[in-house]
């Protein structure tokens, strides 16, 4: 297979419409969830072009509803049944739902109800149709999206969210998208009291991307208190910029840590958080390529289904051996390390030799940036990152 990862990025802006996402739609109603400037918006009008559409960031018509339901129930009661709806914005008037629960039922009306939180939607006490609409997530592009135009140091740079991707001043855009977050995902819908304190959080948070959390240092460094500090964490899931990998529990010889690893869902929106927008050195790069990797293995997980649960493994008595991330599917494991250098050693695969007797592990793989493909003499995979986003794409990651 041609690998077709590194070719030079052109110089013309492509338009995410002209980028051909990987997503594919389900067949009756589902949920769509996704970071603001993922493209979700784009991908329905090219998916469902004939859908009856209802923006919530349309103010007038958002603030109709929001004084009488009665108007969004006429609307969905003048379609035809078995009418397809696209339900933007979802989360700003969650009390919809139990509408769109009842024209599910009666009029067979099929609905994609996309939003960039559920927190709003899990506040208000819904049940999320009771199991009646699956939950699909939109990601920043992957390569396999991106073709041609994928170049790996711009994306460690610049980050992959299409409405940064397709800027021309990549640095203005980032640095309206973290504003545009602060004002319209967290002061809009009311998320957190203390606005100025989760905005002293934000670039701390960024400083603790692809390791371990500690709520404690967080909350020292940002002047607000533990507890504080854990729901401002829990807002960055909800609201789909961050993510949570958790330690692998089950016994190998020693105790395993339990506390989970935070995770970005884009390099260039930690960067911007921590104001910087130069090339990243080669200390930065570690993180944000284990961090980039990590969202490549989600976005997987969504559209693919490649694996059932992850998890990074670290055992608690060697401060210095791990594994970046551990793959279940069923019975079988895969176990994933990932280095920001351009040459192998022997000495970065000591986790993954470690974790050679862990019961249904099946492939080890260290992922490089390197050129060239290799196996060591004890079977561990060294793969550059362009052949390991191959095997994602096509599904052979499990032997």
């Amino acid at each position: 297979m041609t690998h077709r990862h590194f070719s030079p990025k052109n110089d013309g802006v492509m338009t995410s419409t002209q980028l051909p996402r990987i997503i594919k739609p389900a067949k009756g109603s589902f949920f769509l969830f996704g970071p603001r400037g993922t493209g979700k918006s784009t991908w329905l009008k090219t998916a469902f072009p004939r859908a009856h559409t209802i923006n919530l960031l349309d103010e007038a018509l958002y603030q109709s509803y929001l004084a009488d339901i009665g108007l969004f129930v006429a609307e969905l009661r003048s379609l035809r049944p078995g009418t397809q709806v696209v339900l933007d914005e979802v989360q700003r008037i969650p009390q919809l739902l139990n509408e769109v629960h009842r024209f599910m039922e009666e009029r067979r009306l099929r609905f994609v109800l996309c939003g960039s939180s559920a927190r709003k939607l899990k506040q208000s006490g819904t049940n999320l149709l009771a199991g009646r609409a699956v939950r699909h997530h939109m990601h920043p592009f992957v390569p396999e999206e991106l073709g041609r135009e994928f170049d790996l140091d711009d994306l460690l740079r610049w980050g992959s969210l299409p409405v940064i991707w397709n800027a021309e001043d990549r640095r203005g855009a980032l640095e309206a998208y973290v504003q545009m977050y602060l004002r319209e995902e967290i002061q809009a819908e009311a998320l957190v009291r203390n606005l100025p304190g989760f905005a002293r959080f934000l670039p701390i948070a960024a400083l603790f991307h692809a390791q371990t959390l500690n709520a404690a240092g967080l909350a020292r460094d940002a002047q607000v208190a533990r507890t504080t500090v854990l729901g401002y964490l829990s807002v960055l899931v909800d609201t789909l910029v961050a993510f949570t990998l958790p330690a692998y529990e089950t016994k190998l010889r020693v105790k395993e840590r339990k506390h989970p690893k935070l995770y970005w869902c884009d390099p260039g929106l930690v960067r911007a958080l921590r104001r910087q927008f130069s090339p990243p050195g080669a200390e930065e790069c570690g993180a944000l390529f284990k961090g980039w990797i990590a969202q490549l293995l989600r976005a997987y997980r969504d559209y693919r289904r490649l694996y059932d649960d992850w998890f990074y493994w670290a055992p608690s008595e060697a401060q210095r051996t791990e594994v970046d991330f551990l793959l279940r599917r069923g019975q079988e494991m895969v176990a994933i390390e990932v280095k920001a250098g351009k040459t192998f050693a022997e000495v970065d695969a000591r986790g993954l030799r470690a974790i050679a007797e862990l019961q249904g592990l099946t492939r080890r793989i260290l992922i490089y940036r390197g050129a060239r493909r290799l196996k060591t003499k004890d079977g561990i995979d060294v793969l550059p990152v362009g052949a390991f986003a191959e095997e994602l794409e096509g599904g052979r990651l499990f032997p």
